[in-house]
């Protein structure tokens, strides 16, 4: 190899470090990854329920990508895409056979620069959220994500029978394959 080879091999090297050190720089508090690392377990359908209604809520509030798919068992967005830092969520519901739930989250952006928001900051604050507590990042919208709390929720059992849950369709990945709903002709010509 030769010098200018080497050179440039180098220099690469050395700009791939300094662009890499950028995505750590904000360095992610113990407490943070605690919180996003813990699981997310509801105790009884009625918090299941409510819980899961809370995970939609907070990735509405909080994905700069639309919903691909809304289901009893998963929550995703579109996306990543196009070298963006925005996150793209996907949550997941794993029921037990004890009557429990383990709620999953997963985030992840296109930018070797890193994510914004933070994968483990979102985590933990979803995580808090879906707990019933008050979101602490601000929405997509950019308003006081206070506003978007939902009322705490309760793990105590109800004595009224809960009315069974409406089946939830997954959304179709694109509208323009539904007629009638890309503004396009839909007859023959």
């Amino acid at each position: 190899m030769n010098l200018m080879k080497t050179t440039g091999l180098a220099t690469a090297a050395a700009a791939f470090t300094l662009l890499a050190g950028c995505s750590t720089n904000g360095q992610v508090a113990g407490e943070t990854m605690e919180q996003a690392t813990s699981p997310l377990t509801c105790t009884n359908k009625a918090e299941c329920d409510a819980w899961w209604a809370r995970a939609q809520v907070w990735v509405t509030n909080h994905s700069e990508y639309k919903l691909q798919t809304v289901t009893d068992s998963i929550i995703q967005t579109t996306g990543p895409s196009g070298g963006k830092r925005a996150l793209a969520y996907q949550i997941t519901k794993t029921p037990s056979n004890e009557g429990t739930a383990t709620i999953g989250f997963a985030a992840h952006c296109d930018n070797m620069l890193g994510c914004e928001p933070n994968p483990w900051k979102a985590g933990a604050d979803f995580k808090q959220f879906v707990r019933g507590g008050p979101s602490q990042m601000g929405t997509r919208a950019g308003a006081t994500a206070s506003g978007n709390a939902l009322p705490p929720v309760s793990p105590t059992p109800s004595s009224r029978p809960i009315p069974p849950a409406l089946p939830v369709q997954p959304m179709p990945p694109t509208l323009e394959s539904q007629p009638g709903q890309s503004g396009q002709n839909q007859t023959p010509e």
